[in-house]
């Protein structure tokens, strides 16, 4: 079965006018501020410096309309129900509300005006500038029609044990408790049918808040109180209490500090928790998400742990690359699969995966519908739109006898299809390979030229671009050791790609069966230190090349006395 979780490599703009209209449940989207300034070219590679200059070839005008036809995609794939929550600074956010979100979204699908307090830190001096320092982003949310609807509930915030303990300060039989609402009164008006006796209280004309037999259940459980007057109330407990209820001013979520566990080396990575917020108030597990700027890849990041489905674009080699390798770090038995969609695929990569898994994404990519039952199916592994089969043949040099029995298959699939694309010189089938032998080539033509009959050979390289991964060396040195015999050493990696290399991404606990976790994710130049115990040491290193293409090695070590390559 094809993931329906995928990252993107490309421009979003493009990728968006290929997603199906009305199937994305929430968008979140943090696009380059509206700075003009270089720092915002953080990763460097060619696609990001492509996008800088795109957008800020010309002024505000430009960068709105720049972001406008993109959010207009965005309208157009949400849900009825979806919501988007678009981040952005001071720079622009008056544009980006009037010009972009109130004319396609309309005004009245406007939510919220979030302020997220991301820091108190001002960066330089404030008197150096004739202003106040700007410690606030903000991030707006609409919704695409008035059916959309938010979990308040989920997004409380959880009081501490003292808060709880000042906040119950009573105690019963039942535990801590503090007094509720009065349950009569005038606040809904008279109400006659909810005037009745209940341990020797009646209420006045305007009855009860509440149906006797709720209050019965309420007595049950011990949650009904008595007020020196002789009134009811509604004894609340602290277990039944989800915490304080959540606004539009955020400043209870800071920055990712040098020294937290989730921080990646990515300049502007958000914190997980500010997207937690976002996802759990604004969808529902198995809902889609996506982010078209996914730069550290913090918003597919939660939606997968929170079983959300999720799709993450981005122009950056490295942004998707890095993204991946996060998702790699937290991904367990339990998690659901994804796919890495590059501009350029790796030959080995596609030659060995799964058989059916490569049938079903390459008959995808080639604009057809996959075989999915895989039985009585004639070898046929799929159909185009017009219903001609498709055959997959996940090898190379593919001979004669593979187009003799697949004319023979499309014969008895459907009779009268064969005729009718015969008859109207129209391919009767296609086959999809790596590459065909001389055999395969010639029935072909001979079919063609004497018997009308037309099976078009498709190599994989004519559907997706088909490139090499990077090679990759590694030197081991001795860079010392302690007292402990703890060995310190220092590892250089060496890349070599015709595209130029990227980065390079360490794990120093590798672990074949659990996959590449890395410890290090973002290394620019490939040289790295660490300490070793006396032991067997696996440690797996990824480079990744410009065309998003990677590489693993691995080096296996034993270490007591000396240090041994394995």
């Amino acid at each position: 079965m094809e993931a329906l979780n995928k990252l993107i490599l490309g421009d979003n703009l493009e990728i968006l006018k290929q997603l199906e209209s009305e199937t994305v449940d929430l968008i979140y989207l943090d696009p380059p501020f509206f700075s003009n300034r270089t720092y915002e070219v953080i990763w460097g590679d060619s696609g990001e410096v492509r996008s800088f200059e795109d957008r800020f070839s010309g002024g505000i005008d430009h960068y709105i309309s720049w972001l406008k036809e993109r959010v207009i995609e965005m309208h157009r794939i949400l849900k009825p129900t979806g919501s988007i929550f678009l981040h952005c600074d001071w720079h622009a956010d008056a544009y980006i509300r009037v010009e972009i979100l109130d004319k396609i979204f309309g005004t009245s699908n406007f939510r919220n005006h979030i302020i997220w307090v991301r820091s108190t830190n001002p960066k330089g001096s404030q008197f150096d500038a004739n202003k106040l320092s700007t410690f606030t982003d903000s991030i707006f949310l609409y919704s695409k029609t008035d059916t959309f609807e938010i979990d308040l509930e989920a997004i409380k915030v959880p009081l501490t044990s003292k808060e709880l303990e000042e906040k119950y300060d009573r105690k019963d039989v039942e535990g801590r408790f503090t007094d509720g609402p009065v349950l009569r009164g005038p606040s809904m008006g008279v109400r006659p049918n909810l005037v009745y006796e209940y341990k020797g209280y009646t209420s006045d004309k305007y009855g009860w808040r509440l149906e006797k037999e709720k209050v019965i259940d309420i007595d049950n459980k011990g949650n009904l109180g008595w007020s020196s007057t002789g009134k009811p109330y509604r004894k609340l407990r602290p277990q039944d209490d989800k915490g304080n209820p959540i606004g539009n001013f955020w400043n209870d979520i800071s920055l990712i500090n040098s020294q937290s566990k989730e921080r990646i080396g990515y300049p502007t990575q958000k914190p997980e928790k500010l997207l937690a917020r976002i996802i759990k108030m604004a969808s529902n597990e198995n809902d889609l998400i996506l982010d078209p700027f996914v730069g550290g890849g913090t918003t597919v990041a939660v939606a997968d742990k929170f079983d959300r489905r999720w799709i993450g674009i981005d122009q950056s080699v490295q942004a998707v690359k890095v993204t991946e390798f996060r998702l790699n770090l937290q991904q367990d038995l339990f998690s659901k699969p994804f796919i890495v969609q590059l501009h350029k695929y790796d030959y080995d990569t596609l030659r060995y995966k799964d058989a059916f898994e490569f049938e079903t994404w390459i008959v995808s990519q080639f604009g057809g519908t996959s075989n999915s039952k895989q039985r009585n199916d004639l070898g046929l592994d799929g159909k185009t739109k017009d219903n001609t089969p498709i055959q997959v043949k996940r090898s190379d040099n593919i001979s004669r006898n593979v187009v003799d029995n697949f004319l023979s298959a499309v014969q008895r699939y459907d009779k009268a299809l064969y005729e009718k694309n015969k008859a109207v010189k129209k391919p009767i089938g296609f086959i999809i390979a790596f590459s065909f032998g001389k055999g395969a080539i010639q029935e072909v033509a001979r079919l063609k030229n004497q018997d009308d009959v037309m099976i078009e050979l498709v190599k994989v390289e004519d559907i997706i671009p088909i490139a090499k991964k990077p090679t990759l060396t590694i030197q081991v040195n001795e860079a010392g050791r302690d007292k402990n015999n703890i060995r310190e050493l220092e590892f250089i990696a060496s890349g070599q790609s015709a595209a130029g290399i990227e980065f390079y991404s360490w794990d120093f606990n590798y672990q074949a069966d659990k996959g590449f976790k890395p410890m290090v994710i973002i290394d620019k130049q490939g040289t790295q230190r660490h300490k070793f115990k006396p032991g067997t040491h696996n440690i797996a290193v990824k480079v990744v090349d410009n065309e998003g293409l990677d590489n693993i090695e691995v080096v296996k070590l034993k270490v007591n006395g000396t240090v041994e390559r394995a």
